[in-house]
């Protein structure tokens, strides 16, 4: 006691506005149910295990801990598996609400010597006592930057449920037997409250589901507002109080396309007849069937569902926990630690105390920290052990393990990589590719300094492009980029006979009202990636570039090459475009990859003898043009009693889209403070609505804006502009997927042109905003599944369903 009053000056009472980290290590994955607990530094509020907590004191000279340490309690009765009721993840009714109970013991110990006290004691310092208090009281910091619950939008109540317009049709909705009535589907069933059809909802991704026909009744006739049959009841257990009556149901309104309230849906339905007091409950409502596929996920032949795996433990086979939706994450992060490059920076040449010995105060904020802490998580094998099972607490000491392990979280890594970032420091699901890009441009950044050691630049390497004008001048492009982005030919898919004959049969069931039975008889395209990577170096023309030479904007074509071979070369495959309607869709195509990839003729040669190059661009073609405002769009806005500035500022800010296009703009701006001050001459913005637009497909805004700006305000250019930005314009230099690093930089890796597929992330869903990811991986010999904590021998490895490929370079 008298060598704790002597370091009563190194205890602090943490402030309500302390980080108090009392759930897991800040440099290791230890937690307080590992074997030697935790220990809470009682000045600074971080945390270490048991092998970590030395080397704080050596750092900091800190010597009073609160050691906590939690044991499995001795339950004498199974307890019953609970089905979760609520989409939330630690809360009553959710997610793992039948997790082992827990002892915990607490003590005060004083490094060096590492001498022990009790906690709680009346013989304690009451500044201690106060002090270990308001730590346990605080909540942990891991848990206010990682928020743990899941839950489901709240829903609100739309406007168009409190001004529906009911048609007088004489419709009477009967009591059962509903069925679609544009086809013979019987489940999945909406009921339009404005005029009283009946008709299915939306096909899924794998082809079940229904036939659209409730959304394509609303695009035809603008009725905004439907309910799911079968989801209407007045079961009091699981009801929401709506107005003054208590019931539950699914309603969806179709402008704001997401579920809502409808206040008045008793009187909405009593008008066709229903009284909601006399139905029963027979089919999920959306937010239910959302909780019932996460809780049982079955994503068939990516998951390899229904197979028994062979699980896998030790060095290089620790899974990562899903903290929500972060399995874009798990998958590319098991995939980049299985490179050679990130295994030796981070783990074979860094150990954890060298690391943590060259962090700042605060090692929770350091990537590099971070970065260290998950290699020796994922590659030293003392967290991938198998899990005891949790029924069997009988007797702790002799509990089976079982064919799993528990992971660990990436809490910590996840809050620093996300800090820069908005969207990933959501829990919203991400794109793997944009988390890729995002997490190797912070590791250039941090390794700034000392760029040999960066292992980021195994996966760099150059593009050059060469433009020919019809002049006979040529121009030659050169970037650095991570990633290969592909488009999928599917024009030459390999399967064509099959797929027209699918395609025939479809479309007579379709007229039938028929689906396909399942989803094993769909026929998908087939590309060969071959064919993929001959796509992005053969010919292509670039309309409306502009001839420094001829002074005119002409029709070039392009051709592409790469500078350098990486050591790790990653393919994107584009599976995601837009379709009419600037709609994002998903292609559903297979890619034929094989095991080895060759692709020498892929390098680019550089300016040939006899070429000449077109000339640098004068200052006055540097300078970016005005855009005009189209006569025809501004006299059509006036003959409507528009004022004519108003007019032209409404075509300017829509980039001359149309007259419906301005319209909207002008009734949205009308209020504007600087509406009748005169037109700049400064380049006009673009207008926000395309922004947001292009941001709703997972762009980021300041991408664009600039997208949008080089093509005009074109929706469509700006897309493919985003993606190739040459196809816009010849005056594009920024490549939204590749770090701006200048190509004059040190040289890059570079040798044989022969790699071998060492990994694949795959993702499942209609949207890389929703879904999953899961990461196959070549190792030791055999192909491995990483599906978050789950790690075992694939058997089936999907090589022809990836949205990631990961090619290794062979030695040549």
């Amino acid at each position: 006691m008298e060598l704790l009053r002597a370091n009563l000056s190194r205890v602090r009472i943490p402030e309500p506005t302390n980080r108090i980290y009392k759930h897991e290590c800040c440099i290791s994955f230890d937690t307080p149910k590992s074997e030697g607990g935790l220990y809470i530094d009682m000045n600074t509020f971080l945390a270490f295990g048991k092998d970590c907590v030395g080397w704080n004191f050596e750092k900091t000279g800190n010597p009073v801990y609160l050691h906590i340490r939690q044991t499995r309690k001795l339950v004498c009765e199974d307890r019953p598996l609970k089905k979760p009721t609520l989409l939330a993840i630690g809360v009553d009714g959710g997610f793992d609400n039948n997790e082992t109970e827990y002892e915990e013991t607490k003590n005060i110990v004083i490094l060096p010597d590492y001498v022990t006290l009790p906690f709680p004691s009346v013989e304690l310092p009451e500044k201690v006592r106060l002090a270990v208090d308001a730590i346990l009281m605080a909540e942990g910091a891991e848990r206010k930057e990682q928020v743990a619950s899941w839950t489901a939008d709240k829903k609100h109540i739309s406007e168009y449920t409190l001004n529906l317009q009911q048609l007088d049709n004489g419709v009477i909705i009967p009591p059962f037997g509903w069925k679609c009535a544009k086809c013979d589907k019987t489940e999945n069933l909406w009921l339009n409250l404005t005029d009283g059809m009946i008709l299915c909802g939306r096909r899924n991704w794998d082809g079940s589901g229904g036939n659209n026909h409730a959304i394509e009744h609303f695009k035809e006739t603008g009725y905004p507002v439907a309910v799911k049959l079968g989801t209407i009841t007045a079961d009091l257990d699981a009801a929401e109080v709506v107005g003054s009556f208590t019931i539950i149901s699914d309603v969806f309104s179709y402008p704001e396309d997401e579920s809502v309230l409808d206040p008045l849906l008793a009187q909405h339905l009593a008008y066709f007849g229903i009284d909601f007091s006399s139905l029963q409950k027979t089919e999920m409502t959306t937010a239910e069937r959302e909780l019932d596929q996460n809780t049982n996920f079955d994503w068939n032949r990516i998951q390899e569902s229904g197979q028994d795996m062979e699980p896998l433990f030790g060095s290089g086979y620790t899974g990562l926990v899903n903290l929500g939706n972060s399995c874009y994450l798990a998958a590319t992060m098991q995939v980049v630690f299985s490179t050679r490059s990130f295994c030796s920076r981070y783990y074979m040449t860094q150990s954890l105390k060298k690391a943590f010995e060259a962090a700042p105060a605060d090692p929770t904020v350091d990537l590099n920290t971070q970065l260290a802490k998950l290699a020796h998580g994922l590659l030293s094998g003392k967290y991938s052990v198998p899990a005891p099972e949790k029924e069997d607490t009988t007797n702790v000491a002799n509990a089976t393990p079982i064919a799993k392990q528990e992971g660990i979280p990436p809490r910590m890594f996840k809050g620093v990589i996300a800090a820069s970032h908005p969207e990933f420091s959501t829990m919203r699901q991400q794109d793997a590719l944009e988390f890729f890009l995002h997490f190797i441009d912070q590791v250039e950044r941090v390794s700034a300094s000392k760029p040999e050691f960066d292992p980021s630049r195994s996966f760099k390497f150059g593009i050059e492009e060469r433009l020919l004008c019809p002049s006979g001048k040529v121009a030659y492009n050169r970037r650095h980029d991570y990633i290969l982005s592909l488009s999928i030919p599917l024009h030459l898919a390999i399967n064509k006979d099959e797929l027209e004959a699918f395609n025939k049969s479809k479309a007579e069931r379709d007229t039938q009202g028929k689906e396909v039975r399942s989803t094993d008889e769909i026929v998908r395209p087939r590309v060969r990636l071959v064919d993929c990577l001959r796509s992005f170096v053969a010919e292509e023309e670039v309309h409306d570039f502009y001839s420094n030479e001829l002074k005119a904007k002409v029709t070039a074509t392009k051709t592409a090459g790469l500078i350098s071979f990486p050591d790790y070369l990653v393919l994107h495959m584009r599976k995601f475009v837009m379709e009419a309607g600037w709609v994002p869709k998903k292609l559903d195509v297979y890619i034929d990859v094989p095991d080895t990839i060759d692709i020498s003729d892929m390098r680019s040669k550089g300016i040939q003898p006899g070429e000449e190059l077109l000339p640098e661009p004068a200052a006055e073609d540097m300078a970016e043009p005005k855009l005009v405002a189209d006569d025809d769009i501004v006299s059509q806005l006036v003959s409507m009693g528009f004022n004519n500035l108003h007019c032209e500022k409404a075509a300017i800010n829509t980039s001359n889209a149309g007259v419906e296009e301005a319209m909207n703009w002008l009734l949205s701006h009308m209020d504007d403070a600087d509406i009748d001050a005169p037109i700049s001459q400064e380049a006009q913005s673009v207008d926000q609505s395309k922004v947001d637009t292009l941001v709703s497909f997972g762009f980021q805004e300041d991408v664009a804006r600039k997208a949008l700006k080089a093509s005009g305000g074109d929706i469509e250019k700006a897309t493919d502009w985003i993606f190739n930005p040459t196809n816009v314009s010849s005056s594009s230099n920024m490549d939204v997927s590749s770090s701006s690093t200048s190509i004059a930089d040190s040289p890059l890796p570079d040798g044989g042109g022969v790699y071998r597929l060492m990994g694949i992330v795959s993702h499942i869903g209609t949207s890389t905003q929703c879904g999953h990811y899961v990461a196959h991986i070549n190792k030791d010999g055999r192909w491995v599944i990483f599906n978050d904590e789950k790690v075992g021998v694939s058997k089936n490895p999907p090589k022809d369903m990836g949205y990631l490929y990961v090619f290794e370079r062979l030695n040549s």
